[in-house]
């Protein structure tokens, strides 16, 4: 007798299961926290976050992790099944962005740090759009997201699953002002560089 497959879940991961023998534990999960659209407390909770992990990868399954923030719900829920955020003009790289062009799978993690020490994932399949071409589809999208920037795109993920992201391990994070970087502070572009650049100068 062959059975369905499992709703959520990869085989690599069912595999696994079944060799270490969690496939019980596993499927107690999946019936009762995995959810194929964002629940009302889920949309609540993206409402308010202010940042979000991105997982994506490229046709040949290379993977890149990023990070995108923002004022609170600037991830914006479009429906029970949709999701949008603005890309904003950055390095010119485009690394995330290039990713979902030939590979539209997008993994998103928000957590909350501060007070109910708790996240959510969401993955799903993803959609680059110009900011005039989604906001013909979506006219009640925020103009001003971030003051003095415009989005490049969007992305509109439409989701696949949604699942928490147990508390047991997230640290708890005290938001404040931002401190004015040390003098000696290398740039951005050369904070990862710089020590190895004076290191192999040659001395006299």
């Amino acid at each position: 007798m062959t059975f369905p497959p499992p709703a959520f879940g990869s085989a690599g991961e069912h595999r696994l299961q079944q060799h270490l023998g969690s496939a019980d534990r596993a499927a107690r999960f999946y019936d009762q926290q995995v959810h194929p659209r964002l629940t009302a407390e889920m949309q609540e909770f993206i409402s308010r976050q202010s940042m979000a992990f991105l997982a994506t990868a490229d046709s040949r399954g290379e993977c890149d992790a990023s990070f995108r923030s923002g004022p609170p719900g600037f991830v914006h829920v479009l429906d029970e099944h949709t999701l949008a955020y603005p890309e904003f003009r950055g390095n010119g790289v485009l690394a995330s962005a290039g990713n979902m062009a030939e590979n539209p799978h997008l993994g998103m993690l928000f957590v909350d740090f501060t007070h109910d020490h708790v996240g959510l994932h969401v993955n799903g399949v993803a959609q680059l759009h110009l900011d005039a071409d989604l906001r013909s589809a979506h006219p009640r999208l925020p103009q001003d997201i971030a003051p003095g920037r415009a989005p490049e795109m969007w992305v509109r993920l439409t989701v696949e699953e949604a699942y928490i992201h147990c508390s047991k391990y997230i640290p708890h994070l005290v938001p404040g002002p931002r401190p004015a970087h040390p003098a000696e502070r290398p740039k951005d572009a050369d904070y990862f560089t710089a020590r190895a650049a004076q290191e192999s100068r040659p001395t006299r």
